[in-house]
């Protein structure tokens, strides 16, 4: 099968087709024929050898795919050959075929396409497990989400709306931030124009915000800590500018702050499960009545994984970015 592969140097000018043994499922496992791969900024860490998958995983990058089922491990009960599903995988998205544990695999919502469809995985199971999950995040509360016209941005506005709290956001540039408010944010700040953390105060007249969603780790620690009311939660799910920072510890006992954050690809398979079946139960039927929106903002043939990867490093998109494998 054709794969995407890359070179020593880590460069997204090294992303390259490549031919790979078409992998077989396991007990518990599916085989999808993968039509539509998602790129998230993991496959570029990935790639620059920050990210190195787990013990088990296929070396070759991508974590969500959609397609359609064509083999089956023993045990697998509730897929079928035939299945259009998508899927979060713990390797080898960017490739004809995936394999993949089968509780971590979801219909395709109905009016979705599948390259649509190929980019709710990954941000879906991160936005819940991080906002409902560890940051409990509840009815009547404020969300503050940097990055917010992300993939994992757009989502957690969306999540935030659908449990009934308020969602302030961050981008780089005024065309996001009326995007955002389209998603449903109540605001979104313009970091390039103004101090994310004093136009936050502003904003909720300087109570604050519940539960801050960071993907950039270091540089935004103080600001976010400043922002947070009493029993706010921090949750990082990135370190765009770094892990290691200096923390005052006053504030996190005088207000009762809890910071927290994880990772997807390194849990097990039973938490996964436990993901995708809230997500089955709470999310796909408001993707499916239209209530929940994705924006597909670009799509590659898989071929130009390179573009794919230089555009997503750009931070120049709105939403998701995939890879055609498949016409």
């Amino acid at each position: 099968m054709r794969v995407v592969a890359y070179g020593a140097d880590g460069s997204a000018d090294s992303l390259h087709l490549a031919d790979a043994a078409q992998p077989t499922p396991a007990a518990g496992e599916i085989l999808i024929e993968v039509h539509f791969a998602g790129v998230n900024r993991p496959d570029v860490l990935q790639r620059q050898g920050l990210y190195p998958p787990p013990a088990g995983a296929s070396p070759i990058l991508g974590l969500e795919v959609a397609g359609r089922v064509v083999a089956v491990g023993a045990g697998v009960e509730q897929w079928k050959l035939g299945d259009e599903v998508c899927a979060l995988v713990p390797g080898g998205g960017y490739a004809e075929y995936c394999v993949t544990p089968a509780p971590q695999a979801l219909p395709l919502p109905t009016g979705l396409s599948m390259a649509e469809a190929a980019g709710l995985p990954e941000v879906w199971f991160t936005v819940w497990a991080n906002l409902v999950d560890l940051a409990a995040l509840r009815r009547g509360e404020r969300l503050l989400v940097h990055g917010g016209s992300s993939g994992i941005g757009l989502a957690a506005i969306q999540l935030a709306d659908l449990l009934g709290a308020h969602a302030l956001v961050t981008v780089g540039s005024d065309e996001k931030a009326e995007f955002c408010r389209g998603f449903g944010a109540v605001a979104a700040i313009n970091y390039h124009r103004e101090d994310f953390a004093a136009r936050t105060l502003e904003l909720t007249d300087g109570e604050g915000v519940d539960v801050v969603l960071d993907i950039i780790g270091a540089a935004y620690l103080e600001r976010n800590m400043r922002v947070l009311r009493r029993d706010g939660r921090l949750v990082f799910v990135g370190f765009m500018s770094g892990s290691r920072a200096e923390l005052n510890l006053l504030g996190v006992m005088t207000r009762r702050l809890r910071l927290t954050g994880s990772t997807m690809r390194p849990r097990s398979i039973a938490e996964k499960a436990a993901i995708r079946d809230a997500l089955a139960r709470e999310v796909w039927p408001q993707l499916a009545s239209g209530r929940l929106r994705t924006h597909l903002y670009a799509t590659f043939p898989l071929a130009q994984a390179s573009q794919a990867h230089r555009l997503m490093e750009s931070s120049h998109h709105i939403g998701k970015i995939v890879l055609q494998v498949r016409d």
